[in-house]
């Protein structure tokens, strides 16, 4: 458990009512303009899944899911989703979507495993969304051309959230930065990778890390990510590996980087093979999601989640992430918070 309290803190909106009242504003708007800018389909999604099915996701590999029986199923074990990454790929090929187009849900999940801090809470809220695209559209080029939709997206939210409450002022800048992890790694070799994110995102405000999961060139990976839902080992155009990344804001309450999205285009049969033979996990391919995948029975995909609390924190100058949302924290947090103005829901 940490908690950062920034100095002289201010609830800009001054109340807790208006703050709810500003969480819906940016919620509702934000969806309708994520649908808008990639043609999604808001459908219903489940908060639990079958365990040994593959469905869910693994995130970086080592957090626990929240495990319970099913009485009128024998006894069969279900978990709670951590994302939806490859529930929504199955979605799409059983709806038949046509490429262009996708899907987006409320995705709610539970992570035991965090370490609670100013970001990060054991509930998670995001829109996870997923599009079908052609076998050609996966390359860097069609990746950074979604990123920058959704960089619009949230642009666009910001600029009306400032006429509903003008004292939140917009603070992005016009147009998003990218930069490989490689090259992260070579501009800032004696920094650590939240390090260098800090420093990039200090200097362009809006930036996007390409290539997350893969080993960079120091035997390194500048994150975490499961080898079988991000492609991040297929070669872009610029020469290095990986068609994922983040979103990174610079946010100026905490004065570091700040990730508001995780997405990539998903791996196809090739790229599921390598990622697999790489962690040492070939036995998944014997799971339900990934036979599917490995016989070619699933859609081209790219996808991701823009988190609904962070983007929200993010928009309304929050410092904590309990001020948006209703979860369970430490008594000490809450008592720190609390000396410092910081209203924890």
């Amino acid at each position: 458990m940490s908690v950062f309290i920034p100095q002289g803190y201010t609830n800009l909106l001054g109340s807790a009512e208006a703050t709810e009242k500003a969480i819906k504003t940016v919620k509702d708007m934000f969806q309708n303009n994520l649908s808008a800018q990639l043609a999604l389909l808001r459908v219903t999604a489940p908060m639990v899944v079958l365990s040994g099915t593959g469905i869910n996701d693994d995130l970086n590999g080592v957090e626990r899911p929240v495990r319970f029986p099913i009485k009128d199923m024998g006894e069969s074990q279900a978990e709670v989703v951590h994302s939806l990454a490859k529930w929504k790929r199955l979605k799409l090929g059983e709806m038949g979507v046509p490429p262009g187009r996708g899907i987006y849900t409320d995705m709610n999940a539970l992570r035991p495993d965090e370490e609670l801090d100013n970001l990060h809470s054991i509930y998670v809220d995001q829109w996870d969304w997923e599009a079908v695209i052609r076998r050609e559209d996966r390359a860097l080029d069609f990746l950074k051309k979604t990123v920058r939709r959704i960089y619009e997206a949230i642009k666009v939210t910001e600029n009306k959230l400032y006429v509903e409450f003008p004292q939140i002022r917009p603070a992005l800048p016009e147009d998003i930065y990218f930069i490989h992890s490689e090259e992260l790694l070579q501009r800032y070799p004696g920094l650590s990778p939240k390090e260098r994110e800090d420093a990039i995102v200090r200097e362009h405000k809006a930036v996007f890390v390409i290539g997350i999961g893969g080993k960079l060139s120091d035997g390194s990976i500048h994150d975490g990510r499961a080898a079988d839902y991000d492609d991040w080992s297929t070669p872009g155009s610029d020469g290095y590996a990986g068609l994922n990344g983040d979103i990174l804001l610079w946010n100026p309450v905490l004065g570091h980087a700040f990730e508001v999205s995780s997405m990539g285009i998903r791996v196809d049969e090739a790229a599921l093979e390598r990622q697999l033979a790489e962690r040492g996990q070939e036995w998944k391919k014997d799971l339900y999601f990934h036979r599917r995948l490995l016989a070619g029975e699933l859609p081209c995909t790219i996808g991701g989640g823009v988190g609904q609390s962070r983007l929200c924190m993010y928009l309304l100058r929050k410092a904590h992430i309990g001020e948006i949302q209703s979860s369970i924290w430490p008594e000490g947090m809450r008592a720190e918070c609390a000396a410092a103005g910081i209203e924890l829901v």
